[in-house]
């Protein structure tokens, strides 16, 4: 058990495809107080991801076959499951989210305040995204896609596509995350199904850095992930959750 959390199992999933090149920075930058294990799966990356990663001591899994963003994170979950994690937490190998964020992501699930909590681009304001170096077109169109997710789930959420998560095992096992796309809409089915459920969330203020070798998806995929979420939410949320999930802003910038 981590020093921080004797009582909470703690593991850092990293789903990853190429990241040889910013895995080891990544992983310095956690703090390891707080976690109690990495775990990483690579989807049958080209570069040398899995030979850093064991050079890590990393524990890893391969898929032999380039399965997808929503495959790579079912198998980040279902081994952190299974080795006994009371606290998720997802975090990209790209270096394009600040590992030392991760206290503030697990505190709110461990003191039972939220099971699953974002780190946000927008927090504290909208232009933060910005100053991290979103592009226009993105910034844009997160907001407007945003607004309209929030409508529909009833949630009052900074941000909705952000790929930093973490996540409570009761979340966990109870989400029918399975069912879902092997695709980059993956992580918006799992945050309607939570929304639907009445899970409540957090968000925290998440720096982020954009960079030649930070993953990064381009304008068409974009457009067609924007399309498939917004079809999605009216085939998972068929109906207001009964009890209305909580929204709260934790925290502020990481020291």
């Amino acid at each position: 058990m981590s020093k921080a959390n004797p009582n909470h199992r703690t593991i850092v999933v990293m789903p990853a495809h190429n990241a040889a090149l910013t895995l080891e920075a990544t992983v310095d930058g956690i703090p390891r107080d707080w976690v109690d294990e990495l775990l990483l799966v690579d989807d049958s990356s080209t570069d040398d991801t899995l030979q850093v990663a064991e050079r890590l001591n990393i524990t890893t899994v391969w898929h032999p076959h380039n399965a997808g963003y929503g495959a790579n994170q079912k198998t980040c979950y279902l081994h952190a499951l299974q080795r006994g994690a009371d606290v998720v937490v997802m975090l990209h190998p790209d270096g394009q989210y600040a590992p030392d964020l991760i206290p503030s992501m697990v505190a709110p699930i461990v003191a039972g305040d939220a099971d699953l909590v974002l780190g946000s681009r927008f927090l504290p304001n909208r232009r933060s995204a910005l100053r991290g170096g979103m592009p226009w077109y993105k910034w844009i169109a997160n907001l407007g896609l945003t607004a309209i997710q929030n409508r529909i789930m009833g949630t009052s959420l900074a941000e909705c596509h952000t790929g930093y998560r973490a996540y409570s095992r009761r979340l966990l096992l109870e989400v029918p995350w399975l069912r879902n796309s092997i695709g980059f809409s993956f992580d918006a089915e799992v945050l309607y199904q939570s929304a639907h459920l009445g899970f409540p969330m957090a968000e925290v203020p998440c720096r982020t850095r954009y960079f030649d070798d930070a993953s990064s998806i381009s304008l068409r995929p974009a457009s067609v992930y924007a399309l498939k979420g917004l079809w999605t939410v009216t085939v998972t949320v068929t109906r207001p959750p009964s009890t209305a999930p909580v929204t709260e802003k934790f925290g502020s910038w990481p020291s």
